[in-house]
């Protein structure tokens, strides 16, 4: 089972992914939000690429595990997302992850400049991570 995660913004989307047995996760590329939410033909050449089985999601919670401000607006792209690709759709909780990815990639000696475009996918790829590894035990 291999599984496309998404870590939806407001302008960008990152995108990360699953090897087939659903074990490890990689970060992909991040795309135009607009474009994933209109499936436009880069969106299209990621599903086609990959061939995900399941899409995840991640939701923002706020520290307390609720559901944070732009919970319902993600939520209901996710689901749009879900719909026009014909995928079953799966949430993870993604506090923390984009804060995560960018201490990951300042580590690895990326500026902030640099980072810009690589921390949603980064991001996408650990909250992937730790949705698979709690599926395995």
């Amino acid at each position: 089972m291999r599984v496309l995660a998404l870590d939806i913004g407001e302008v960008r989307v990152g995108v990360a992914v699953s090897d087939p047995g659903a074990r490890v996760a990689s970060p992909v590329c991040v795309l135009p939000a607009a474009e994933v939410l209109a499936c436009a033909r880069s969106f299209r050449r990621v599903l086609e690429d990959w061939e995900p089985d399941v899409l995840l999601c991640g939701r923002p919670l706020t520290m307390a595990g609720e559901e944070g401000p732009q919970a319902e607006r993600i939520k209901k792209q996710a689901q749009s997302i879900a719909e026009t690709c014909g995928l079953p759709l799966e949430f993870a909780d993604e506090r923390l992850s984009s804060a995560e990815a960018k201490r990951i990639l300042k580590e690895q000696g990326l500026s902030e400049r640099s980072m810009r475009g690589k921390v949603d996918m980064v991001a996408a790829s650990l909250f992937l991570q730790s949705w698979l590894d709690a599926r395995q035990s």
